[in-house]
């Protein structure tokens, strides 16, 4: 500057300064500023500090842990459910300090130094320790996404060869661990306190419960299920031994072993019952005679008294909810005993069924042909229609779309028909231990049906074949679109999930349990007509406390009072009573100024008690909607990508981020009818992918005007007028109609009736992405949504 350089070089290293300025602070903004020696990008201030690895959450919150192990797992079919298997040479090096005070404690050795000598000589004393010392204290098992309060739980080690963790096979829901190479962390519990905590709350056996819903978490799936289910169905054919009676539940499992009997021979049975024949719970035990199987009578064996005697056949939600129910009357301890023994008995029954699949158990419906003919030539006529410009190209191809859309479904109806019901595909598929039911079995069987690209459009050309016969190149091609994209999906939207669940903590962190009673009498009130997405109105109600009494409308009684704890008996007492609305005590109108009282709160629903003083429930709450959040977007994954019906309306993550940013305009919305009248639909002119759809309404108007005394009528009787023309005179004074229309002139009234016809219209630009709900011509009414989507955002 002060060498007076010219314009264009102060301007030049003004920039130069600039862009340096801007790349020190952050680096990923200007295209890419690279280093000058070789082509390392630079690290900027704000890239030291972002993300997993900046400083924040790599040195601040996170902290390398001594006393910890990571390796695979693998399934320990044979623990108990507070076990785990911990391999020796893990075992010797997390509890090394423990085993050399035992050593001197045990005057194996004099010191420290020796100790640690025979440890590392392997001597058979130290084992002998290592055994002492192991159960002490339990270990803590990780798995990595720690996503809510089950990722981390305390088990009992005991010691096994090998080099791998054995895990429980019903805890892996709680970590979502499956074994195929998922790794775990391990910890040890150092202090007293930490150890007595370990085994008081965080013992895997005593988290039953999911945190966000009061579900049980521990629920056999895969296997156990499928033997749970081959145990307890019933099947057409006849078997050995059908029709005998057994006076107790002792001799049926007799004559089962001696080979008298098969599993599902249908047997008639002595036994004492909590449930009538429609599965009602009664009040005390009846003893009668059941009709049943063999199968179900080995299963009632394993099951506490009080909720015997269950006599159906138990898929994977049926297995769940038989747990529940045993923890909501028995307990947590017995619970447990209940699942490992559906976990053993299921793998046992699993082994025997000896249930397989061949290529030749996928049978194909041989209708299955006729159908896809059918159809084809329903698309050759809707492509002659076109052809002859009867149709646009964007109804043409809704047509195709909405024919093989429906031809898939009608080759999938007849998979169904033509399965063999107690054959193993459709045991495997209803029983629930596959992941996708039957719209897999009708993908390897009857057609893969329609597919979508990428930007979630649908390709018209159909995959017409199945797994079975096998794929052509084209359509091969075709389905790889689906595939990748839930690859690509996967990979991108974890990470968006993780920061939603960080900024739900970030927020929620400070709500505590700070009192027991904060004393209100405001509340919330849950309708019986809001069915909230589906939920009973009695699973609405659990957990939480009346803030007014509930009094039956008919018979006038009063069936609970103030502060009540609505549990599960009372939720479905009141569900069965006629009151229509439930006054509950909420945390939305807890009157304490910082954080939440107890009975506001209600019960905890992952310990089915009153929630403690302290318990850090907002930490909960951000872990119950994030947790489910990673899942969500997880789900593309598993149709392959199959074309389901419907726009692809912002759902999983994306509509979950925008109602708790509470944005102006949500995604999604349906477009709906402001005014009633008949509807229209056009293609727009300018854009290609927009289509408008006008609403018109007319109805007969009239305005009315009165002439004074001594006015003169200027118009005839039924004249048409325009607006403006005079209809009336007084002198130089003038009466003109606002509106053009017909006139009625009413000489004795002294009226001048101008009638005409008001129209009034709204047009929507509508997408063509979007599916209408209505048609040209339609007649509609205001508040009618015209396209799929959330009505109330």
């Amino acid at each position: 500057l002060e060498l007076g350089a010219p314009d264009v070089i102060i301007r030049n290293e003004k920039r130069m300064l600039q862009e340096a300025v801007d790349s020190l602070i952050d680096n990923s903004q200007r295209g890419k500023a690279l280093s000058r020696r070789g082509r390392r990008e630079l690290k900027s201030l704000s890239d030291m500090l972002k993300g997993k690895k900046g400083r924040f959450r790599r040195n601040l919150l996170g902290k390398r842990v001594d006393y910890s192990g990571r390796s695979v797992i693998v399934v320990g079919p044979q623990l108990k459910l507070y076990q785990c298997g911990l391999p020796k040479s893990m075992a010797l090096e997390l509890y090394r300090p423990f085993v050399i005070a035992r050593l001197v404690q045990n005057n194996y050795a004099a010191n420290v130094k020796g100790a640690r000598r025979l440890i590392e000589r392997n001597r058979p004393e130290v084992w002998e320790a290592l055994e002492g010392v192991i159960g002490e204290r339990p270990v803590l098992l990780n798995r990595a996404p720690t996503l809510h309060r089950l990722g981390i739980q305390a088990f009992e080690p005991i010691l096994i060869e090998g080099s791998a963790i054995q895990l429980h096979p019903l805890v892996t829901t709680a970590f979502n661990a499956d074994f195929d190479g998922d790794q775990m962390a391990v910890h040890v519990p150092l202090s007293q306190k930490a150890v007595q905590e370990a085994r008081e709350l965080m013992l895997a056996s005593k988290n039953l419960l999911k945190p966000a819903d009061g579900e049980p978490i521990i629920s056999p799936s895969k296997d156990m299920v499928l033997g749970v289910y081959y145990l307890t169905m019933k099947q057409k054919a006849n078997h050995k031994g059908d029709g005998r009676a057994f006076a107790d539940m002792d001799e049926v499992e007799m004559a089962y072993t001696l080979g008298q009997v098969e599993v599902h021979s249908e047997i008639k049975l002595l036994v004492s019952s909590w449930y009538d024949d429609n599965g009602d719970r009664l009040s005390g035990p009846v003893t009668r005679i059941v009709e049943t199987t063999v199968g179900r009578t080995l299963f009632n064996r394993i099951l506490p008294p009080e909720v015997q005697f269950v006599n159906e056949k138990l898929d994977k939600g049926g297995v769940k909810d038989l747990i529940a129910e045993v923890y909501e009357v028995c307990g947590q301890e017995q619970t447990t005993d209940v699942a490992d023994a559906i976990k053993t008995l299921g793998f046992e029954y699993a082994m025997r069924s000896g249930t397989t699949l061949a290529v030749a158990d996928i049978s194909i419906p041989p209708e299955r042909k006729e159908i896809i003919e059918e159809s084809l030539k329903a698309v050759e006529s809707v492509q002659r229609d076109f052809r002859r410009g009867l149709l646009t190209e964007q109804e043409k191809n809704e047509r195709e779309i909405e024919i093989w859309q429906a031809t898939t479904d009608r080759v999938s109806d007849a998979v169904k028909r033509h399965m063999d019901p107690d054959g193993n595909l459709s045991t495997m598929a209803s029983s629930g231990a596959t992941k996708g039911g039957f719209s897999t079995i009708s993908q390897l069987a009857g057609m893969r049906g329609l597919m979508a690209d990428p930007s979630g459009r649908i390709i018209p050309m159909p995959i017409r074949s199945n797994f079975r016969e096998g794929l052509t190149a084209q359509e091969y091609f075709i389905s790889t679109h689906g595939a990748r994209k839930g690859l690509a999906d996967t990979a991108l939207r974890t990470a968006d999930a993780g920061y939603l669940t960080r900024r739900l903590v970030d927020i929620a962190q400070d709500i505590i349990i700070n009192e027991h009673d904060c004393g209100t009498h405001d509340g919330v009130y849950i309708r019986r007509r809001d069915d909230v997405a589906g939920q009973a109105l009695s699973s609405r109600l659990f957990s939480r406390l009346l803030a007014e009494n509930v009094i039956d409308s008919q018979t006038g009684e009063v069936i609970a009072e103030y502060n009540d704890v609505i549990n599960q008996e009372l939720a479905r007492k009141i569900a069965g009573s006629a009151v229509q609305e439930i006054k509950v005590r909420s945390p939305l109108t807890c009157e304490l100024q910082h954080g939440i009282c107890s009975k506001c709160y209600g019960l905890d629903l992952g310990r089915g008690t009153m929630v403690d003083l302290g318990s850090a429930v907002g930490i909960v709450a951000a872990q119950s909607i994030g947790e489910p959040g990673t899942q969500l977007t997880l789900r593309t994954f598993h149709t392959g990508g199959v074309a389901a019906g419907g726009a692809d309306i912002t759902t999983g993550l994306p509509r979950v981020e925008e109602l708790f940013e509470a944005r102006k305009m949500p995604k999604g919305e349906a477009v709906v009818a402001e005014i009633s009248g008949t509807l229209r639909i056009d293609q727009s002119e300018k854009y290609a992918d927009l289509r408008e759809v006008t609403i018109e309404h007319s109805e007969l108007v009239s305005d009315e005007y009165s002439l004074p005394e001594d006015w003169k009528f200027g118009v005839k009787d039924e004249a048409e007028v325009k607006a403006g023309e005079v209809l009336a005179t007084l002198e130089d004074a003038k009466i003109v109609a606002q509106h053009g229309g017909r006139v009625r002139v009413e000489k004795k009234d002294r009226k001048v009736v101008v009638s005409y016809d008001q129209t009034e219209s709204t047009t929507y630009d509508i997408p063509n992405t979007a599916r209408l709900l209505v048609r040209n011509n339609d007649k509609v009414e205001a508040g009618q949504p015209l396209t799929e989507g959330s009505l109330n955002p």
